[in-house]
């Protein structure tokens, strides 16, 4: 990852917006972070791991507590970061959670933390790839770079005072830290697979030992030997079921289809009765439905000359219809000459009624023309109000403006003579300034001697609390111990008498090879599992961490107290330097002296906000002054625009008579003329059309007169003509007259009902005839059986056959079931031998990998062994360099004690004792370098074997003044040897040497309103 520029807003000790472009420093530059202390050089690094991370370097600081308290309240505190890995470049902008104004209204409202990733290709255009949510921010960044924050923290910047961590972190953090950059998780998860498999495959062989015993218990069998003696004797069994089976189904058979024959030779006979009752009740029908028939006959005979007579009928109706129509067309034909003569009388008034029309429109244009008149008259006499209005306003303005410039002088002389009283309070706050403080610093030693008296105190009840806690883990971790040791012995012991129910007569023993077993091992109790025993034994190792940790704890209360004490010392002496005051006294002068500094600095204030009053009161008096000549102009303009618009008034009153000079009384005016036009109009058009009308109804009334006498003689002519057709009809049918005829008709739904009623007796009275005859034959000579002796002869063969049915079942089933259960059996034991060979493969190799044989190091850490040693081969030189040949790192291939993560730790071999010992034992110069080194190491091998992580950038804050002359000019050697390599590399120094010999810069300043950055390039 290489920097491209970093953007801070409110960030830190920086109030306002700074802005670093890294790129101006080079491509691989060597640059000095340069400033006082406090001024912000390590907020720097801060601001890029919390743009990347949402976390600072030293994770000292939450993201909350990152704004600076001297911004301005409407600046937002963001942090923007740009960004090259490999050839692509990113940018991402955070924004932590914060108070800020609200956009609307008064107060704050709770800003929430977002963060936006941007990719920026080649062309310059941009694509986001989080829009703003902080959690896939974070999971982003971490795929991008292979780093997490600790994991960033550790190789790519060294904070200030963490570089003793790089050093001092156990194989478990290190093999984390190693597995990202390397890109190991291959091995890991190769590591969970072999775990895996060999875990299934012993749950596979346990339930499949399950699954053998569950087989022989389902069948109520102790062993194998059992089932097969059981199946012998079921044998002959089950062939003799099945011959009893066999003959009492064919008994069964016989007597069921004897049975069926007799129930329908029985059915038979019943049928024969009841076809006897049928007929007798047929033959007493017979009569009526002859009766029936005739009624049919009659009906259809009527039903061929129902036409003639309904033909009859209609055209009586037609002629009665026709004769109606011709006196109503003779009555219409009187009213028509009436209405007539009526409107030629009023068509004699038309002329008259024009007349009156055009008297009535020109009256209406001559009242219509006056109407812009009047809009004209409205027009003047608003404008005229209005102006009159501003007039008056603009005097009493004017007299106010008069008013208000008296007030401000007023107010001027007064806030002069309070100004020259307060500053004369004002000039004693430097003195009372003085006595505050060294009030403050006498007082300040006494509150720190009480609070280091109480923190003695307490840290002395937590040291004899630590020394119970130890005492008490102590017993905790040999109770645990013992009894781990008991569970393993239980186990070792319950091996023998395992194997020993496995045993059998002939069976070579596994341990000793014999075939004779005398006295087999037994158990008594329940055995423990090799769960149980891996679990006794994590809870001792969690005991002895407990006892550990707890030892380490009262080790660290006991060094802080001995510092605590050294430092009580030192404020007792500092106290009897002081005049003999007590802590009381000196309270009571603080006191005194801030009252005496506030009411100074109260004053103070007061001069400066009356100035900025007599500052304001002299702006309002000259910006009043000219209000009032604006006021004067403006009344002049106003006062000659009444004057004219008062004449045009005049004017236009002139030319509009006084009766419609309102506007409501012209409207209803031309209102009324409007309505007497419109009905003059109506009238005119009224006669016009009741004459024409009138003329139009007496044509029509005569030329309907004469087509209603023509239809009646049509129609009587046809209805004498129907009426013989239908006598001639009548006359050749076999009705006696026109009232038999009559008597005979009946509906067609009635024919159907006839009809259907005949054909249903004729046809039951065949079949049952034909059925009758039929069944009379096929019983001659037949008799009826007992059908009750027959069914209970059944049922008991039907009983019989089901006992023996249920008995070969049963052995049948049985017999089933053994099979299955030795083929079932059979595969059980083929599946367990082949489950016990696989695990001997996989079994082997998960413990090998798992680190769980031997030296106790796992596949991944001994794959992280050899590339440490890789990178210790780059450190060791450098450090040997910067150490002038004394130190050279090297790996520590001793195993931990108990399960602890081994393989992956440090150790420094010193030349000067030729012995090997612990980084531990470094000094803070040393630590420095030896941090230094590995970090530049782990940099060149993590590219060289280019696992997809670029550590081409490395940031140091501060140690260098831990290093004396020789080394400091060893350790920039290389450093200066890293960048001209293709590095970039960021110092934070205070060291005056670093600031002559690396001339590219950013320096920060500092100042009472917040810290700046300049950036300085040679």
């Amino acid at each position: 990852m290489r920097p491209i520029s970093l953007n801070m807003s409110a960030f830190g000790p920086f109030a306002g917006n700074e802005f670093i472009n890294f790129s101006l420093l080079g491509r691989n530059p060597l640059f000095l972070l340069n400033g006082p202390t406090g001024a912000g050089k390590t907020t720097i690094l801060d601001a890029m791991c919390f743009a990347l991370y949402g976390k600072s370097t030293g994770d000292e600081r939450e993201a909350a507590q990152m704004r600076c308290d001297l911004a301005d309240e409407s600046l937002l505190t963001e942090v923007s970061f740009e960004f090259e890995l490999g050839d692509l470049r990113y940018r991402i902008r955070r924004v932590p959670e914060q108070a800020r104004l609200k956009k609307s209204g008064d107060g704050y409202t709770q800003q929430k933390p977002e963060a936006q990733l941007v990719r920026i290709e080649q062309d310059g255009s941009e694509s986001l790839l989080v829009p703003a949510k902080v959690s896939e921010a974070n999971s982003e960044i971490e795929r991008l770079t292979g780093l997490d924050a600790d994991q960033f923290r550790q190789v790519m910047v060294l904070p200030q005072g963490k570089f003793r961590q790089l050093l001092m972190a156990d194989s478990k953090e290190r093999e984390k830290i190693f597995s990202q950059l390397f890109q190991t998780h291959i091995y890991r998860r190769i590591e969970e697979s072999l775990k895996s498999q060999a875990a299934s495959i012993r749950s596979a062989a346990t339930e499949q030992k399950n699954i053998r015993e569950g087989i022989l218990q389902s069948a109520n069998l102790s062993e194998e030997s059992s089932l097969e003696q059981e199946l012998d004797q079921l044998k002959p069994a089950l062939e003799a079921a099945l011959a009893e089976k066999k003959q009492a189904a064919e008994s069964c058979d016989s007597a069921s289809k004897q049975f069926e024959a007799a129930k329908l030779l029985s059915a038979d006979f019943t049928e024969l009765t009841a076809l006897k009752a049928a007929m007798a009740e047929l033959n007493k029908q017979k009569s009526g439905v002859e009766k029936q028939q005739q009624q049919l006959e009659q009906a259809r005979a009527a039903l061929a000359i129902e036409p003639f007579d309904k033909a009859k009928l209609q055209r009586f109706n037609e002629a009665k219809q026709a004769s109606l129509a011709q006196s109503q067309s003779e009555a219409a034909l009187t009213n028509a000459k009436l209405e007539l003569k009526e409107a030629e009388q009023q068509f004699a008034l038309l002329p008259e009624k024009q007349t009156l029309l055009g008297s009535a429109e020109e009256q209406q244009r001559v009242l219509l023309s006056f109407k812009p008149l009047i809009a004209e008259l409205e027009r003047l006499t608003t404008e005229l109000k209005v102006n009159k209005d501003k007039l008056s306003l603009q005097t009493q303005q004017g007299k106010q403006l008069n008013q208000q410039l008296g007030d401000i002088a007023a107010e001027k002389t007064a806030l002069q003579q309070q100004q020259v009283a307060l500053r004369q309070q004002a000039d004693t706050q430097v003195e009372q300034q003085k006595a505050v403080s060294a009030a403050e610093h006498s007082l300040q030693l006494g509150q720190q001697l009480t609070k280091l008296d109480e923190t003695l105190a307490s840290n002395q009840q937590l040291i004899e609390q630590s020394i119970a806690q130890g005492q008490r883990m102590a017993s905790e971790y040999n109770a645990a111990q013992q009894h781990a040791n008991q569970i393993q012995l239980s186990w070792h012991q319950g091996q023998a008498a395992i194997m020993a129910q496995r045993l059998h007569a002939g069976d070579a023993c596994p341990v000793c090879g014999s075939i004779e077993h005398p006295q087999l091992a037994q158990s008594l109790q329940q055995l423990p599992t090799e769960s149980d025993v891996e679990q006794a034994r994590l809870l001792e190792q969690r005991a002895q961490e407990k006892l550990s940790e707890a030892r380490q704890q009262h080790k660290a209360l006991t060094v802080q107290q001995a510092a605590w004490s050294e430092q009580h010392k030192g404020l007792i002496q500092q106290l009897a330097n002081k005049a003999q005051l007590s802590v009381e006294q000196l309270s009571a002068e603080l006191l005194h002296a801030k009252q005496a500094l506030e009411a100074a600095q109260h004053a103070h204030a007061k001069v400066t906000a009356l100035q900025t009053q007599l500052e304001q009161n002299a702006q309002s008096e000259q910006v009043t002054q000219q209000n009032i000549e604006q006021a004067r102009e403006l009344y002049q303009q106003i006062r000659s625009q009444v004057d004219v618009l008062q004449g045009q008034l005049d004017q236009a009153q002139q030319r509009l008579p006084e009766q419609y000079r309102e506007a409501n009384l012209l409207e209803q005016a031309i209102e009324l003329q409007l309505a007497k036009v419109t009905q003059l109009k109506q009238t005119i058009q009224q006669l016009n059309d009741s004459h024409a009308k009138a003329r139009e109804a007496l044509t029509a009334a005569q030329a309907a007169g004469q087509a209603a006498q023509q239809n009646l003689k049509l129609a009587q002519n046809a209805l004498a003509e129907a009426q013989q057709i239908f006598a001639k009809q009548l006359e050749q049918s076999s009705f006696a007259n026109e009232n038999a005829f009559n008597m005979a008709l009946i509906s067609d739904q009635e024919i159907a009902e006839l009809d259907a009623a005949v054909a249903s007796f004729n046809q039951q009275y065949t079949t049952k005839t034909a059925q009758f005859d039929q069944l009379k034959q096929k019983l001659k000579g037949k008799k009826a059986q007992d059908l009750v002796a027959l069914e209970q002869a059944l049922k008991d063969l039907v009983e019989k056959r089901n006992q023996t049915d249920t008995l070969w079942n049963q052995l049948n089933s049985r017999t089933l079931n053994l099979s299955d259960i030795q083929q079932k059996l059979l595969a059980a034991d083929k599946n367990a031998e082949g489950l016990q060979a696989k695990y001997q493969v996989v079994g082997t190799l998960a413990d090998v990998a798992n680190g769980q044989t031997g030296n106790k190091i796992s596949l991944q850490r001994f794959v992280l062994s050899v590339l440490l040693d890789d990178v210790l081969l780059q450190a060791s030189q450098r450090l040997q360099l910067m150490s002038k040949g004394r130190y050279q790192l090297i790996r520590k291939e001793q195993r931990a004690k108990g399960n602890k993560a081994s393989g992956l730790e440090l150790e420094v071999e010193d030349s000067y004792t030729s012995k090997v010992r612990s980084v531990a034992t470094l000094s803070g110069g040393e630590s420095f370098m030896a941090a230094l080194a590995m970090a530049l190491g782990l940099s060149d091998v993590v590219q060289a074997y280019a696992g997809g992580i670029k550590l081409d950038t490395l940031f140091i804050d501060e140690g260098f003044g831990s290093l004396d002359q020789e080394s400091l000019d060893l350790a920039i050697r290389t450093l200066i040897d890293l960048q001209s390599s293709g590095r970039m590399v960021g110092v934070i120094s205070h060291v005056a040497e670093m600031k002559e010999q690396i001339t590219s810069r950013i320096d920060v300043t500092k100042s009472g309103s917040g810290s700046a950055i300049q950036l300085i390039v040679p």
